[in-house]
């Protein structure tokens, strides 16, 4: 038995599981829209409580007794006829209740009736009537409603004749039902129209925090924003505003001792060249022994020179370039034209007219040579395809080298992660994270070739 209790949760689990899922399709996303669901709801349910409080209770019993005064009356008239044996007598007590009861009562000797009961319209007051008239008497009759719209016809069928009676419908009728319905239904789209305007001032707010604090990640600089709305919501801009001055405050900061850093390296290197540039390069048997050694310490300088540019480029960033929108099909080819020229073997490149993406251009220019860079290392022909996708702008760098296991692909974009072709290990660190200062993202696979494919995706 406890196997067979504790068996049946993962059903009421899934079932849950699938109640909240429905439920979540139903429920709208936006905070806008959720919000004036909670607006709505209560106040349709406080409508639909109002009108049968109002028109459940209160008019029915209204209703019941406006119906029994008026049988109460009708009965009058009958037992009054009962009593009253000669016409003229009969006549004056005709006239004394249309005076009087406001009923106008026709007698019609030796008739019959063809129809009983009633029937209906808008309202309780119909049943109402019917029901006083059966407890109050007990002759057949027939109510009709729809012969004018003012009054209110009830025929009663007599031992020797029928007894017709015209009542005043405004007796009965206890008010405009559809008056005050359309009341509540104006009322209430009113009052929510007013919510929609203030709920949308105030979610306004939030969506231009999320707009400004989306920016900032892209790396666009839009100033500070400015405070409206909520308590709450202004608290969360003035300290989104704090926050991003912090930022920019310590990048400035970093940025200039940097450039200080590079400054004072850079001093000694050129002293350094200088130096080399100066030794004999012929004439002696030491200088002609030598030069191959100097030959190589000029290497290792103009290394160490492309060493502290990639490294300060790592840390100082693109943040300071601003975005801008760029066709992307003459800016892929000038950067083929600069790869070709230092021995990038690019051997085709497709790209979809009318691409225009939105980005610092010397950055992104920077991100697509070090992954050209990486490819020519390896003596890789490179294919280069840029089209629009539905995630925004794809563009796919395929090579036909020995490429990168599936193991690997994630450790070669930590930083100073050095492949076998040599190099700093931050070109495709610092690619990636140009990219993704961008808003978009990088990804390595297989190549259709054989080598490495790296797709890179832009926001359109």
């Amino acid at each position: 038995m406890r196997w067979r209790v504790f068996r049946c949760f993962p059903r009421r689990i899934f079932q849950s599981r699938t109640v909240e899922k429905s439920v979540r399709r139903v429920v709208p996303r936006s905070l806008l829209r959720r919000s004036l669901l909670i607006v709505f709801i209560p106040l349709l349910i406080t409508q639909a409580i109002s009108l049968e409080l109002f028109y459940g209770n209160f008019l029915k019993v209204v209703s019941r007794r406006l119906s029994g005064a008026v049988a109460s009356e009708i009965v009058l008239s009958l037992n009054a006829l009962e009593r009253l044996h000669s016409q003229s007598d009969k006549e004056w007590f005709v006239q004394q209740a249309r005076d009087h009861l406001q009923l106008v009562e026709t007698w019609k000797p030796n008739a019959k009736l063809t129809r009983t009961g009633f029937n209906h319209v808008l309202g309780p007051m119909d049943e109402d009537l019917a029901r006083g008239l059966e407890t109050a008497i007990d002759y057949p009759f027939f109510v009709n409603w729809h012969n004018d719209p003012h009054i209110v016809t009830i025929s009663i069928q007599l031992s020797d004749g029928v007894l017709e009676v015209e009542a005043p419908r405004k007796r009965l009728d206890t008010g405009q039902i559809l008056l005050f319905v359309a009341w509540a239904l104006g009322s209430s789209l009113l009052l929510f129209a007013i919510a929609s305007l203030v709920m949308r001032n105030q979610v306004r707010a939030i969506l231009r925090l999320a707009y400004a604090a989306e920016q900032f990640g892209l790396g666009r600089d839009i100033g500070p924003i400015r405070p409206e709305g909520a308590q709450e919501v202004r608290k969360a801009a003035v300290a989104f505003n704090r926050m991003q001055d912090r930022i920019y405050r310590f990048v400035s900061q970093r940025t200039g001792v940097l450039a200080g850093v590079s400054h004072d390296l850079r001093t000694p290197l050129t002293r350094l060249r200088l130096s080399l540039a100066m030794v004999p390069q012929s004439g002696t048997l030491q200088a002609e022994t030598l030069k191959e050694d100097i030959e190589a310490m000029v290497g290792d300088v103009a290394e160490m020179e492309h060493m502290i540019d990639s490294y300060l480029s790592f840390a100082r960033g693109e943040g300071a370039e601003t975005p801008e929108p760029v066709e992307l099909g003459p800016f892929l080819h000038d950067v083929v034209t600069n790869a070709r020229r230092v021995g990038t073997q690019v051997q085709a490149i497709s790209v979809q007219k009318g691409l225009v993406a939105t980005m610092r251009p010397n950055a992104m220019r920077r991100a697509v040579m070090n992954l050209l860079d990486n490819a020519r290392r390896h003596n890789a022909g490179i294919t280069i395809t840029a089209r629009s996708t539905a995630e925004g702008i794809s563009i796919w760098i395929d090579d036909n080298g020995p490429g990168i296991s599936p193991e690997r692909r994630e450790a070669v974009f930590r930083a100073f992660e050095s492949g076998r072709g040599g190099g700093t290990g931050l070109g495709l660190t610092i690619s990636r994270d140009i990219i993704r200062a961008h808003g978009g993202e990088m990804e390595l696979a297989d190549a259709p070739q054989g080598g490495l494919r790296v797709r890179i995706v832009l926001p359109e």
